[in-house]
């Protein structure tokens, strides 16, 4: 009789969103395939867990993932991690999970927390439809098609980023989306968690003035048919919120600006009345 291969999320920053049931899954697991086993061992050893790990990632997933699977079948369950949230999504979990059904094991999910959905949650962004894009291709063939496939998107489009590229990213979203309503998300259940909105070109000169740090989640609004036609108290109320999240005056009455075609000097009048 086969094993059984656990899908189990992991905290995205906080341990406190380890679930019960998650530690119960690795205690009675016979071994963990982890992206980053230093990482992993620092959950484990928090929650007092001892148990053997096995390296899973990107670079080896074709010959680790063949040994899981004859481990498997043999009778032996496993416990799927990723350094963070959900394994599989944006993960090369995806590829065990895959082959796990291809040869009839059994997969039970332990659900956990999600950046994308969490960030989402929190970003006052449209959430009614929405697509998950994930990371984009460093490769320019593949990332230009990738871009110019949603070009026309509708729903809100939702990213993952390191904060070494986020800069090049951004300056192509403004490039191929033109200058839209964005939240940058960022130490999402960390004690500096933020929720930076702006718009796309607001983002690019914030962070040429401001290194960026942390990995981010990037949410774009989706092309919309109609064109807004923003009051100058919408305006306002734009600022006031950049403000509140601790921009500066000038900076939040640029920003409104952009978004809503009404003049800088307005705003900022408006906003010192």
């Amino acid at each position: 009789m086969s094993g059984k291969l656990y899908v189990v999320g992991t905290p995205i920053g906080n341990l406190g969103d380890f679930s019960p049931r998650a530690v119960e899954t690795l205690e009675k697991a016979d071994f963990i395939a982890a992206e980053d086993t230093r990482v992993t061992v620092k959950l484990l050893n928090h929650f007092g867990i001892k148990k053997e790990m096995l390296s899973y990632y990107e670079h080896n997933k074709n010959s680790k993932g063949n040994l899981i699977i004859e481990r498997m079948l043999k009778g032996e369950s496993c416990a799927l991690v990723s350094d963070a949230g959900m394994p599989a999504i944006s993960d090369p979990g995806e590829d065990l999970v895959r082959k796990s059904r291809e040869n009839g094991i059994e997969i039970e999910s332990v659900p956990g927390p999600s950046a994308l959905i969490t960030a989402l949650s929190i970003s006052g962004m449209p959430s009614g439809r929405f697509c998950f894009e994930g990371f984009l291709s460093m490769n320019k063939i593949s990332r230009r098609e990738h871009l110019d496939s949603l070009k026309n998107e509708k729903r809100t489009m939702i990213f993952y980023e390191a904060p070494h590229k986020l800069m090049a990213t951004l300056n192509d979203f403004l490039k191929y989306f033109g200058d839209r309503e964005i939240a940058i998300v960022r130490e999402l259940t960390k004690i500096h968690e933020t929720v930076f909105k702006t718009t796309l070109s607001g983002a690019i000169g914030y962070y040429t003035e401001n290194a960026p740090k942390g990995e981010f989640v990037i949410i774009i609004n989706g092309k919309s048919d109609e064109v807004k036609e923003y009051t100058l108290d919408d305006a306002v109320e734009i600022a006031k919120r950049l403000i509140s999240e601790g921009q500066s005056t000038s900076f939040a009455a640029k920003e409104a600006s952009a978004v809503t075609g009404i003049k800088k000097g307005e705003i900022y009048k408006m906003i010192l009345e």
